[in-house]
């Protein structure tokens, strides 16, 4: 029987894009099963997080991505637009979100038609990787979706014919990311054991090798 891990996934987490490439590697080349779950970022879940939060921590967070981006020779540009939209004039987050309900929803609708971790890894290197302007304009989106292997506009269809449907996986997998041991993204977790971050990843792959995983 093939091992898995869970991975909780944000769609406007930079770290959370950064750590793919290593995620599609690992699957494609050992007998181990990724088990995407969509979650909201934490500007939706809590929306004056960055209200309460020291200045510091967005200012080494800008620091720290570009510089993990070079570390790991990954395409990096914060996105335009942010799939997360705030008032800059209180730095809070509006319940009303233009962009990030639909992208969270399409990576459930995604993960139920098989293709979770294909689709996640199109769609953020077309919003992160700098190299498409306004990803959420033209056909941007439906390329990647295409990518990966699905259609779009069905994914589309498919939720707005039952979009509690898509909100409600999204509410359960939040709560199994806290029953996991943690909050953040992302966060990977086997057997109920957390590692959160992507510089976490080499140790994921350490404790799997413990339980067995093997090359294919």
């Amino acid at each position: 029987m093939s091992l898995s891990f869970d991975l909780f996934w944000s769609f406007r987490s930079p770290y959370s894009y950064l750590l793919l490439p290593r995620v599609v590697e690992l699957v494609a080349t050992h007998d181990v099963i990724c088990n995407v779950r969509i979650v909201y970022p934490i500007a939706v879940r809590q929306a004056d997080f960055f209200v309460k939060v020291d200045p510091l921590w967005a200012f080494y967070l800008m620091k720290d991505t570009y510089r993990t981006a070079e570390f790991l020779g990954v395409p990096y540009r914060w996105p335009s637009p942010d799939p997360v939209v705030m008032d800059p004039a209180t730095r809070l987050y509006p319940a009303e979100q233009p962009y990030i309900h639909r992208l969270s929803m399409l990576g459930v609708a995604a993960t139920e038609a098989g293709q979770g971790l294909a689709f996640i890894r199109a769609v953020s290197h077309t919003i992160w990787s700098g190299t498409v302007d306004h990803w959420h304009e033209g056909d941007h989106l439906a390329q990647a979706a295409a990518r990966a292997g699905l259609d779009l506009a069905s994914l589309d269809a498919a939720i707005a014919a039952d979009p509690d449907h898509y909100r409600a996986a999204i509410e359960t997998n939040q709560t199994a990311q806290r029953a996991s041991g943690h909050y953040g993204v992302p966060l990977m977790a086997v057997d109920g054991e957390p590692f959160f971050g992507q510089d976490r990843f080499d140790q994921l792959v350490w404790r799997l090798k413990q339980k067995g995983l093997q090359a294919r």
